[in-house]
C-alpha cells in the first residue's frame, strides 16, 4: 500500500522559514513534488525533484526562496521554505509520479498525501 505522509506545516511570521517533509512508503517513484492550494484557488505546482539524478523544477513564485531535496535512504522528500510571504499560505500536498515532459501538471502524479497547512502571518 502506497502512502505519502507530510509533516512540518505550521504558523510562521512573514520572513520566516519552515521545512516540510514527505515520507513515502510502499514503493519508490521516479519523481516527487509539492503542490499547494489556497482557499478558493486551484491547486498549483510548487516544486519537483527527480529521484535518480536529482533534477529539480520550481514555480517562478518560489524560485530563490524554496528548495526541494531528497533523502534516498529514507525515501523522503523535503521542502525548505525561506523568506515566507503571506501569499504562501496554503495547504501543501506531496505527490509522486513518473517521468513526464510537464512536471508542473498535477495530472501526471498518481499518488497524493493528505496535506499539511502552512500559514504565514503578516
Amino acid at each position: 500500500q502506497v502512502q505519502l505522509v507530510e509533516s512540518g506545516g505550521g504558523l510562521v511570521q512573514a520572513g520566516g522559514s519552515l521545512r516540510l517533509s514527505c515520507a513515502a512508503s510502499g514503493r519508490t517513484f521516479y519523481a516527487m513534488a509539492w503542490f499547494r492550494q489556497a482557499p478558493g484557488k486551484e491547486r498549483e505546482f510548487v516544486a519537483r525533484i527527480n529521484w535518480g539524478r536529482g533534477a529539480t523544477y520550481y514555480a517562478d513564485s518560489v524560485k530563490g526562496r524554496f528548495t526541494i531535496s531528497r533523502d534516498n535512504t529514507k525515501n523522503t522528500v523535503f521542502l525548505q521554505m525561506n523568506s515566507l510571504k503571506p501569499e504562501d499560505t496554503a495547504a501543501y500536498y506531496c505527490a509522486a509520479g513518473g517521468a513526464t515532459a510537464i512536471p508542473a501538471s498535477s495530472n501526471v502524479y498518481d499518488y497524493w498525501g493528505q496535506g499539511t497547512q502552512v500559514t504565514v502571518s503578516s
